[in-house]
């Protein structure tokens, strides 16, 4: 392909994932706060679901190709920058409180996810049964997602009826309105409630379609920037190892990135660092057992011998401690703080400093 449209194209996808992030981070704030349901459990759950198609795309086509290396070192590595990388600019630029309760089940979860994947795969195979036991974990995940939603939506129920019962903030049914005025307004209220939820519907319709197309827009441009990234560099003489190793592993956590700058723009702290927590246990629970099931035929997923101890003695143990510094001081201190988050960049440029000259 020729120069002038690798550079288009590159272009087109770096211009949907900023346009694409602003609207996504947009509509799920609107979500949040219309629902009632906290930006975190959003942010860990419909959001995290839309970033992390990249991964789960990447991890299955490899797996149906035979790259079984490829798929879980894009799973974990994915995890490690989601972390590291991600997470890390989210503390440093953007130090907030938390409460507890709202990381401390995810935050939990992610790290015993993490440990169980990597007592999984000491023997070198993901197999299948694993794989159903990490799709348990997932369901748990899920099922907490939505009683904690449930829970949060009956309290601010139960808010409301206090403020109604000391007459204040009373909310007031169409019916209750009309019956207290007089016939000669009748009509013209109820033409005004009726413009009213006319448009409030196309409000609603508005964000909805925001939300799509933001996440459309940042997972399409992303493969586009992973693409013709790699073929301008190539086109430029960067060494094609570079390449390999910095798209593939940053390319499919560019949602992740996206939405996360964007967050931290419109200061929306929970939303990111929810979003990340959701993605590393979707990462960890979903994209791997679905290639272990995919590779039934071999009996499951199958580590070569040339990248397991790489795995065992690297991949994993990074991925985990980057998981521990982000989850533990939170849980103590119940606010992120600048310090991890510089710790956490630290320790993953140092994991690719090895990695990119080989030294393990």
């Amino acid at each position: 392909m020729p120069l002038f449209w690798i550079i288009v194209l590159f272009i087109v996808g770096l211009i949907l994932i900023i346009k694409g992030g602003d609207w996504f981070v947009d509509a799920s704030s609107w979500i949040a706060e219309k629902s009632g349901i906290p930006k975190f459990i959003i942010g860990a759950t419909i959001v995290s679901f839309a970033t992390t198609l990249p991964e789960l795309l990447v991890s299955v086509l490899a797996t149906v190709k035979g790259s079984t290396d490829m798929a879980i070192g894009n799973a974990v590595g994915s995890v490690t920058a989601n972390v590291g990388l991600i997470m890390g600019i989210s503390m440093v630029c953007l130090p907030s409180f938390i409460k507890r309760k709202d990381l401390a089940f995810k935050g939990l979860l992610m790290t015993f996810a993490c440990v169980l994947l990597y007592i999984m795969c000491v023997s070198g195979t993901l197999k299948i049964f694993n794989g159903i036991v990490l799709l348990l974990v997932f369901i748990a995940f899920t099922a907490e997602n939505v009683l904690s939603a449930k829970k949060t939506l009956l309290l601010n129920k139960n808010e409301n009826y206090k403020k109604e019962d000391y007459g204040y903030g009373k909310v007031t049914s169409n019916t209750e309105k009309l019956s207290n005025i007089t016939n000669v307004g009748f009509v013209g209220n109820q033409n005004s409630a009726a413009k009213a939820d006319s448009k409030k519907n196309d409000f609603l319709f508005v964000n909805i379609t925001k939300f799509v197309l933001g996440a459309s827009g940042i997972v399409g441009g992303a493969q586009l920037l992973v693409t013709y990234g790699g073929q301008l560099a190539l086109k430029l003489g960067v060494p094609e190892s570079i390449i390999g190793f910095t798209l593939v592993a940053v390319g499919t956590s560019l949602p992740e990135l996206v939405t996360t700058i964007t967050a931290i723009i419109k200061k929306e702290a929970s939303l990111s660092i929810g979003n990340i927590v959701g993605a590393n246990i979707i990462d960890l629970t979903v994209i791997l057992p679905i290639c272990a099931l995919i590779s039934a035929k071999n009996g499951g997923l199958i580590i070569s011998p040339q990248t397991i101890a790489q795995n065992l003695y690297l991949d994993f143990p990074v991925c985990l401690g980057l998981i521990l510094i982000a989850v533990v001081p939170t849980l103590i201190f119940g606010r992120y703080r600048r310090y991890q988050g510089i710790i956490m960049l630290i320790c993953y440029a140092a994991y690719v400093v090895v990695l990119c000259l080989g030294l393990f």
